[in-house]
């Protein structure tokens, strides 16, 4: 071998190292990610193709056999119903509440102190976890709890609600119970975006005669318009998926007055013992996801270019 051969031999080398060094410092999380995600979901991918897996010992492949079944259940269709209406409520009211709350701690009109005290109060719901917020809301919202002495005692109602147990109020109660649990995540991020935005801005707007509604949708709405529509995402992901709260305040009844996919999943699973459909119901959960998880990953793009 010739000196130029080994030389341009050590030269491809260096090139190649180089480009697999980062999958180097990558390979143990790429390990977990692949350990942790990617074979479990193709498990269930498997499990959801198959007739009931995990109890038949010799499954059979029926291809998109139980997606049909699921997707022309009339319990998939209320489940999918107050998924959407537990998602889309919250995802809104936490943008509404987090924003508001974010602007009072941004106003000048109030003094250091108690803005610092508010801070405190506004962000106590972000400290609990999913467990202790069902539990404490579920005492609560019993028929002989805090709020409804408080109902009567203002006159406001004549009798005791079932918050929890009414078919007609359970999912407005547990909808209520996320929306109070998460605007903090709002708040703290918008917060942030409000004191990015340069008070030059402002001036240069109130020089030229706008008034504060003016300022606040031409200037404050489009600056904070990409974490917005970050935050939305995202809190649409969680939502969506969310069983610790719903699963320990109304275990998805009564009778599945507040039933979503995550629970109805749950139960296909370890109640009815009907894995390849509940693998199929979680794979539809997935795929919402992804489809919302896209549109995420494309705006990140477009906000970094």
């Amino acid at each position: 071998m010739t000196v130029t051969t080994r030389t341009s031999a050590r030269a491809r080398w260096y090139k190649t190292s180089k480009r697999l060094a980062p999958f180097a410092y990558l390979s143990p999380t790429l390990v977990l990610l692949t350990i942790l995600s990617l074979i479990p979901i193709v498990m269930v991918f498997y499990y959801s193709l198959m007739d009931n897996v995990v109890m038949n010992p010799d499954p059979v492949f029926v291809g998109l056999k139980n997606y049909v079944e699921i997707l022309t259940d009339d319990v998939f269709h209320t489940a999918l119903f107050n998924t959407l209406y537990f998602t889309l409520m919250s995802v809104i009211f936490h943008l509404i509440i987090g924003l508001s709350f974010a602007m009072l701690l941004n106003t000048d009109a109030i003094n250091p102190f108690t803005k610092a005290l508010f801070r405190v109060i506004y962000i106590l719901p972000w400290v609990f976890t999913a467990s202790i917020i069902a539990i404490l809301w579920r005492l609560m919202l019993n028929p002989n709890g805090v709020i409804n002495y408080l109902l009567e005692w203002s006159g406001l109602i004549s009798q005791k609600i079932e918050w929890l147990g009414s078919r007609q109020v359970a999912l407005h109660a547990v909808t209520f119970i996320n929306i109070w649990s998460g605007y903090p995540f709002y708040m703290v991020s918008l917060l942030a975006g409000l004191q990015g935005i340069p008070n030059d801005m402002y001036e240069a707007g109130t020089i030229d005669g706008a008034n504060k509604q003016q300022l606040f949708r031409f200037i404050t709405l489009p600056q904070l318009r990409p974490i917005i529509i970050s935050l939305a995402m995202l809190d649409f992901i969680w939502t969506m998926q969310q069983f610790t709260l719903i699963w320990m305040t109304t275990g998805g009844g009564p009778i599945r007055a507040t039933e979503v996919l995550s629970t109805l999943t749950y139960k296909m699973a370890f109640s009815s013992y009907e894995f390849s459909l509940a693998s199929a119901n979680a794979f539809v959960i997935l795929a919402l996801s992804l489809f919302v998880a896209y549109f995420y990953v494309r705006h990140q793009g477009a906000t970094n270019e």
